[in-house]
């Protein structure tokens, strides 16, 4: 049997210094920092690097009248190394401006990369996407869309963005999925939600 004793959760940590290691688009830091251990003694100095990012935020697009999502496919340059193609397909997403609220990023991010107008959402997720080298922080949300007119390729020209909408069944999505074409976290969890709740989703939305 396992020992049945409610182990403390530590909550204190010092952090000693801070340096700018890159800061352009990218931002990384060297921290030296301290932090309590479980049994109540302290570490000794850790030297840690941490990537600096904005909100990110993702939406996946369903149409609950046609049953389809609509998807995204754009190079990524963290593919380029890996046996399947680096277009990956996803989710629509983007990081926050300044001053930015969450449901305002999700607005802004479907029209830029899909053209489309979110007709009504709901928060999938909040999590840290890697918390062991990241303060990253996404919230995905499930768009409502009409998907009819939906197609053809969208970005920003002044980020060089080259998108293509693509638009799918759920059950094909849900096959990607399984398959492995769909091979990026974001969007892993989004159909899984997707996958869980649309029938609670179905019974708010129409």
């Amino acid at each position: 049997m396992g020992n049945s004793k409610k182990t403390l959760i530590p909550n204190e940590y010092i952090v000693e210094t801070r340096e700018d290691l890159v800061n352009s688009f990218l931002r990384v830091q060297r921290l030296r920092i301290r932090h309590q251990l479980f049994e109540g003694s302290w570490t000794p100095p850790l030297m840690r690097e941490l990537l600096l990012r904005p909100r990110a935020v993702g939406v996946l697009l369903y149409d609950p009248d046609r049953d389809c999502v609509v998807l995204v496919r754009q190079f990524r340059v963290g593919a380029i190394d890996q046996a399947q193609s680096a277009w990956l397909l996803e989710i629509v997403a983007g990081l926050a401006k300044r001053g930015e609220e969450i449901a305002q990023v999700a607005a802004r991010e479907v029209f830029e990369e899909a053209g489309l107008k979110l007709e009504g959402y709901e928060i999938i997720a909040d999590y840290f996407n890697s918390p062991g080298i990241s303060d990253e922080r996404t919230t995905i949300f499930c768009g409502k869309v009409d998907s009819k007119k939906a197609g053809g390729i969208f970005g920003v020209n002044s980020e060089n963005e080259d998108i293509c909408v693509e638009v799918l069944s759920v059950d094909i999505a849900l096959e990607f999925l399984v398959s492995g074409e769909i091979n990026n976290a974001m969007t892993m969890i989004a159909l899984q939600w997707l996958a869980l709740n649309k029938k609670e989703l179905l019974a708010r939305w129409i």
